[in-house]
């Protein structure tokens, strides 16, 4: 059965690029002067590349805070990268500086993990609830500043804020894809020097403890790798939800090991679940694409909640 997937998923990964809106002949690929060599190499290859790598990061995270905070509904976007990400987009947008939004988005992220950490070495002791209360209370302020920005922008500017809130894999050109690659090797690289901490945190912090673990070290290194990771990849998609809460769970169930040993399975299959959804974007005969982030919606909520009545059972 795991062949299978596997073999499936990699013809998946392969096949991905030639469907769409318009035909791509393998025979006009070769010819640097087509059209459909320029849509193919510059918009559709480029595209499964930044869903396979931000899929993966987000799944990844995901697997880090359900860990971490030992709950098992925790997302990338718990702690409110990804809502300090949209203000920022939102503020740039309103102030005129819609092409340096992906910077902007990823200062507004950066902020947010500066903030936790500061409000985080306030704590006399680990505490990773009061952590979360404050991302929780971030996301708030975040959502409540967000409304301000539609308040006071223009038609075309809330719509260009709306359509970042919903995701997007737009995407010309391989620049950012490199940075994207370089955020995924940082993240997996974190993970699998902490790979052994990680498999005590899945026990118990007590255990982790009186194994001669420094909890509080740990976690935070993890977290921040995590949001800095998240915070590349929503600068360049938006949020994107769902991805990060289902693809662990749903790894956790196939392979049904412990999920120190899911780092690269976790990774890939998120990566590859993202690619699926936006092949499903692109093929569905609309005028536009549908938003990435409503479908991984659509499709992640109903499997999610299957998922949890099989497990009661």
């Amino acid at each position: 059965m795991k062949k299978v997937i596997l073999l499936f998923a990699l013809v998946l990964l392969v096949i991905a690029p030639f469907f769409g809106q318009i035909d791509l002949p393998l025979s006009s690929l070769l010819e640097p002067d087509n059209m459909e060599h320029k849509v193919f190499f510059d918009i559709r290859l480029p595209r499964v590349l930044l869903a396979f790598f931000v899929g993966g990061i987000l799944a990844l995270g995901g697997l880090i805070f359900q860990t971490v905070f030992r709950n098992p509904m925790s997302t990338p976007f718990t702690l409110g990268v990804a809502s300090g990400a949209t203000l920022f987009t939102a503020i740039a947008i309103v102030l005129g500086f819609s092409a340096l939004s992906p910077l902007f988005a990823f200062g507004g992220a950066m902020m947010t993990v500066i903030i936790l950490f500061i409000v985080a070495s306030r704590f006399n002791a680990y505490d990773s609830t009061s952590l979360l209360l404050v991302g929780i209370a971030l996301s708030f302020f975040y959502a409540a500043a967000l409304m301000v920005m539609f308040y006071i922008s223009s038609l075309q500017e809330s719509y260009e804020i709306m359509r970042f809130t919903m995701g997007s894999l737009d995407i010309v050109g391989f620049e950012n894809i490199i940075i994207l690659t370089f955020a995924s090797a940082f993240l997996l690289t974190v993970i699998l020097r902490y790979r052994y901490e990680l498999k005590l945190l899945l026990t118990s912090y007590e255990f982790a403890y009186l194994k001669g673990i420094d909890v509080k070290k740990t976690n935070y290194i993890l977290l921040f790798a995590v949001s800095v990771a998240v915070g590349v990849a929503v600068s360049f998609t938006g949020p994107i939800g769902f991805v990060g809460l289902i693809i662990p769970h749903i790894l956790k169930n196939i392979y049904k090991q412990s999920a120190d040993k899911l780092i690269f399975p976790i990774f890939f299959y998120g990566g590859v679940f993202l690619v699926t959804s936006d092949l499903i974007a692109r093929n569905l005969g609309t005028a536009s694409d549908i938003p990435i982030g409503v479908l991984t919606s659509f499709l992640g909520a109903p499997f999610f909640i299957y998922l949890l009545i099989k497990g009661r059972k």
